[in-house]
């Protein structure tokens, strides 16, 4: 098992019970240059808000969108989005990933501007 398949099956664990409870999910995403932040509706096919490092107007606040800073601007911005369509509550899906570093910033930031979770 390579550490993409091991991360994956960390996510699946966290998703199934998402799934189970049937309430808004805040997925992230991270990769070595981006981090991406989508909100997806109860029964998990539709996506009610996102945000990432790849839009323009996060590019020209945050140029490198891979470290700390950017994790907590998409984290302010995703919270922004949700509330403005209705959503104030939403499980986190850290995605397998460890929370610490970027993810943590990002979903520390989505509190500060109103989720709960």
């Amino acid at each position: 098992m390579n550490k993409k398949m091991a991360r994956l099956r960390r996510a699946r664990k966290t998703r199934a019970k998402i799934a189970e409870l049937k309430v808004m999910r805040l997925a992230v995403h991270r990769t070595n240059c981006h981090i991406y932040a989508q909100v997806y509706s109860g029964c998990g096919t539709a996506v009610v808000a996102a945000a990432s490092t790849v839009e323009a107007e996060v590019r020209k606040q945050q140029p490198n969108g891979g470290n700390v800073g950017a994790a907590q601007l998409i984290g302010k911005l995703i919270a922004e989005r949700a509330k403005a369509k209705g959503v104030s509550e939403v499980a986190f899906d850290r995605s397998g990933f460890n929370y610490h570093g970027r993810v943590k910033a990002l979903a520390d930031a989505a509190r500060e501007g109103g989720l709960k979770f």
